[in-house]
Parts: C-alpha cells; structure tokens; sequence
C-alpha cells in the first residue's frame, strides 16, 4: 500500500465517524424541518479529499466518468458536465442556435418556471413567449402551446416542474409538425419518466442540475444530454474557451495543422467547466439516486394520502398514469374557494419550523425583470397565476423519516381545523 493509500484509509475512518455523529434526532416544533438535506456523505469527502492529494483538481478523469455513467443512467448517447444546471441550459440553447434559431426567432417557455430557463433564450437573440401551465401538472399547457405556435416559433423549452413529467406525446407531435427545436429543462427531474423513457432523452437535448437542494448533488453542478455528436462537441467547446481539445471531431486538427491543438480555438465560448472535485461527488451520488428518488415517491404518496381528507382545500398533485415523476419537492395549490390564503398557510408553517418556498419563480411575467427584456405573452396565463398566488411547497427528501411526515401532516390538519 503507497503512503497516499495509506493517508487515504486513516482519513478514510475520521470521515466516516465524523458523518456518523451528524445523525439529527427529531423534536416535534423544535427541530426545523428543512426544505433540502445534504445528500452526500463519507464516500463523496474522501473521493474528493484524494483529488485535492493528488493535485489533480480541474476537470479531468472523474468528470469524464460521471458524464458517461449519467448517459448511460438516462439512456443517451452523450452527457457534458459544467458547472451548473443554468449553464447547461445557456450552452445547449446556444449549441441549438447554430441550426435552428435565428435572431429574432421566438422560442416557447412555461410562464411558471425559473429564471435561466428563460434567459439562454435571450442571451442567443431570440425572444421568449411565455405560456400558461395546467395547474394539475405545474408543466406546459399544451393547448396554450399549440395556440402560441407562430410562423417565428423555432423551438420549445418544456419544463419538467418540480420532477413532473410534462406530456410529452402531444408536445413531440406539434414539434414534428411545425419543425422545431426542443431542449428539455430537466434540472429537478432527476429520474423523472414519461411512457417508461427518461426526460431529457425526448427532444434535441436534455439539461440537468446537480445544485446542493437538488435530488443529488456536486455542490455545483450541471449536465447537458444529447444523443447527436454534433450538440456534444458544441457544448464541449463552448465550455472550455472554444477549444477543440475534448471533441469528437477531428476536421478543425486537419484543417489548421499549423496551430498547436491544444490551443485550437474553433468557436466562442465561454469558461464554465466542473471541477474534479464534483466529478468526484457525482460518481458517488449516481449510485444513491435511485434509492433517494423512490424515498421521495414514497413520502409524496404517504402525503397524499394523509392530506386527501382535506382535498375541500387543496389540489394535491399526483402521478398521472404513465409517468414517474421525481418530486423534487411537495407543493400545495390552495382552492381558490378556501376560507385562508397561501401566505396564511406559509406563515403558520414557518411559524411551526416547517421551511417552504413558493413555485419556484411564481409567474415570471410578473417579475419586474421582464420589463427590461423583449418578450411575448400567450393567453391569460389563469393556471400560472393559480400557482403563483396560491402554492408553495416544503422539502421531500431522502432524511424525512416517519416522524417528520407525521409532524408535517398533524401540522397542515392543525392549521386546517383552527381556520375552518
């Protein structure tokens, strides 16, 4: 055994106590429940610890092994890790941009989502039109889609909201109609099926987030999905300065022999790859994804169950038949004919250390951003302001054990029955 070997295993033990004292023991309206827990432990500390020995920290051979264990997890041909999921959306919307969209070209996006979901469309000259979603879902109405499609319409950005799977047999057949671009934001979907088939593999790329609060996580982190050589190698480049060092094809070496590959600069681009050390966490955290996914389905359906006696109040939402969806959280829609309010609810559960958030960015044609940017709205957008005025959502994650979810839903009935 070498003497790094050896530092590794002392170091090794240390980790591995130190992590099996962090273990929270739960005291009803005394401990917070929070809305993310860590989602990595021992092995992920050490993986990255003999990184930092080895010296070897910038992107390199454990990046290089989790993007081909998460193609292959999700079942494509290609994945490009950076360094987060907003990247991944800016680098494929401009990988995207070199054959289908032009300047001025309208690209469609769900009102209720979040920001860089939005903004890549801008950053290649484009202009979002924002459509309503369907409450039930919290994804991309389809009518309204249908109806926002224009002569300028180039693509489409689903959203696969909170781990739902958006419908996508109806959304593919309206790209093959009109012939569009799709990139799919998959950032808290992590597992997410449609029809038996991964999200992210349906349209021209899939994009992920592997951010601390998320369903794994590499601190920062995020991967673009492809099964086209070409959208590898353009997102590859675009990551790394526009150099031609970590692509496929071989054209531009041949072509300019008379300049040093490695400094083959043959697009713009930008500087956002992943370190080593997240590549070592996300090789550890695709072995537990599986195991926290089912334990977020599990809690989802024991909330559902538990809170279906107060379906006077609140829409809950379920898997539809034919999906998987991931949960990256649990949220409540509050009935519009319910005698309390969402900020009633929010606060009396803040007020019980129970964490919350609204739907992620609300409506974003209500955010005062989208006064200083071009942009077209579809519709009356009712089910978008439906979620942004009357839902929230509290963590579901792999440490909500049985007492918590107890906790959360004798709290929910406390607060229901002191208001009715």
């Amino acid at each position: 055994m070498s003497n790094l070997d050896e530092r590794l295993e002392r170091i090794r033990t240390e980790v591995e106590n130190h992590f099996q004292q962090q273990q929270e023991e739960f005291t009803p309206g005394q401990t917070p429940i929070r809305l993310s827990r860590p989602t990595f432990g021992s092995e992920e500390v050490v993986e990255a610890i003999e990184s930092l020995l080895s010296t070897w920290v910038t992107m390199g051979d454990k990046v290089e092994q989790f993007e081909r264990e998460w193609a292959d997890y999700v079942g494509v041909n290609h994945a490009t890790m950076v360094n987060s999921g907003s990247s991944a959306n800016l680098l494929a919307m401009k990988a995207l941009a070199q054959d289908h969209i032009d300047s001025d070209d309208e690209i469609i996006v769900p009102a209720v989502s979040w920001s860089t979901s939005l903004f890549p469309i801008l950053d290649i000259g484009a202009k979002p039109v924002l459509v309503d979603v369907d409450p039930e879902t919290y994804t991309i109405d389809v009518e309204s889609l249908n109806e926002a499609i224009t002569e300028k319409t180039a693509g489409i950005v689903p959203v696969h909201l909170l781990g739902n799977p958006c419908e996508m047999n109806p959304i593919l057949e309206l790209v093959d109609d009109h012939d569009l671009a799709i990139m799919e934001d998959c950032c808290e979907a992590h597992g997410a099926e449609y029809r038996g088939q991964k999200v992210g593999t349906f349209g021209d790329m899939g994009t992920f987030s592997f951010f601390f609060s998320h369903h794994i996580s590499t601190i920062e982190g995020g991967m673009i999905v492809t099964n086209q050589p070409e959208y590898r190698d353009r997102t590859r480049m675009a990551r790394a300065h526009g150099w031609v060092r970590d692509i496929e094809d071989q054209s531009f070496s041949a072509e300019h022999s008379e300049i040093d590959e490695r400094f083959l600069f043959a697009a713009q681009g930008y500087n956002l790859r992943p370190t080593e050390i997240q590549g070592a966490f996300g090789i550890h955290q695709l072995e537990k994804l599986e195991p926290f996914v089912e334990k977020r389905r599990e809690n989802a359906s024991y909330l559902n169950e538990q809170l279906e006696q107060h379906d006077r109040y609140f829409d809950l939402l379920n898997e539809r038949n034919g999906t998987r969806c991931s949960w990256f959280a649990y949220p409540l829609l509050i009935k519009e004919p319910a005698p309390f309010s969402r900020n009633d609810l929010q606060d009396y559960l803040e007020d019980n250390l129970i964490e919350t958030r609204p739907i992620l960015a609300g409506d974003l044609t209500r955010q005062p951003v989208m006064n200083q940017i071009p942009h077209r709205i579809h519709g009356d957008l009712a089910g978008s302001r439906h979620l942004h005025f009357d839902g929230l959502f509290i963590g579901n994650h792999h440490a909500l054990d049985q007492q918590r979810l107890n906790y959360i839903v004798e709290t929910i009935t406390t607060f229901v029955e002191n208001t009715t």
